[in-house]
C-alpha cells in the first residue's frame, strides 16, 4: 500500500533543504511520501534580500504565486505541514481548492487576520512568547483547534524537541 502524500512548506528562509527541515522528515518519511517545496522558488523571491524584503514579496505576490504553483503541482489529495508564511500559504491554497486533507501549521502568526476556514482537518501550533499569534478569541470564532507550546516563541519549530510533538499529531 502506497503512503500518504505529505506536502512541507517552510518558512521565509526554506530555501533549498533547511537543515531543521531534517528532524520532521526524519521522523515522518516512514509514514509518508514526503513533497518539499521551496517556496521562495515558487514565490519568485531571490533568497539574498534581508527578512523584511523578503516578507514583503510574499505579501505582494509572492503567496498568491506559489499557491497558484500548488495548484498545478498537487492534484490529488495531500496533507501539508507548513511552517511560519507556509502555513498561512497552505490554509489559503485549501481555500482555493487544494485537496488538503489535513493542514498543520506551525507558528502561521499571518492566519490571524483570516476569516474563512478551509474545509479539513487543522492543527496550529503557536509559541507562548509569540507576540503575533491569534487571540482566543479568533481560535473560538473560527472553532479552530490551536496548541500554545509554553515558554516558546516564534521560531519553536526549529528545535527538535518540538519537531516530535508535531509530527506525533501528523502520524
Amino acid at each position: 500500500m502506497s503512503k500518504p502524500r505529505l506536502v512541507i512548506l517552510p518558512d521565509l528562509f526554506g530555501g533549498k533543504s533547511p537543515e531543521w527541515l531534517h528532524y520532521y522528515t526524519t521522523i515522518l518519511e516512514s509514514h509518508f511520501d514526503i513533497q518539499y517545496y521551496n517556496i521562495l522558488e515558487l514565490a519568485g523571491i531571490s533568497p539574498d534580500h534581508d527578512e523584511t524584503s523578503i516578507h514583503n514579496q510574499f505579501l505582494n505576490d509572492g503567496i498568491e504565486n506559489v499557491i497558484n504553483a500548488l495548484l498545478v503541482y498537487e492534484k490529488k489529495e495531500i496533507a501539508v505541514l507548513g511552517f511560519s508564511i507556509g502555513g498561512t500559504i497552505a490554509w489559503k491554497a485549501s481555500l482555493k481548492g487544494l485537496k488538503v486533507s489535513k493542514l498543520i501549521a506551525v507558528s502561521s502568526t499571518r492566519l490571524r487576520f483570516e476569516t474563512e476556514v478551509p474545509n479539513c482537518k487543522i492543527k496550529l501550533y503557536f509559541g507562548e512568547k509569540d507576540l503575533n499569534k491569534p487571540d482566543s478569541k479568533w481560535f473560538s470564532d473560527l472553532k479552530v483547534s490551536g496548541e500554545i507550546l509554553e515558554n516558546e516563541n516564534h521560531q519553536l519549530y526549529l528545535q527538535q524537541k518540538n519537531a516530535f510533538a508535531i509530527c506525533n499529531n501528523l502520524r
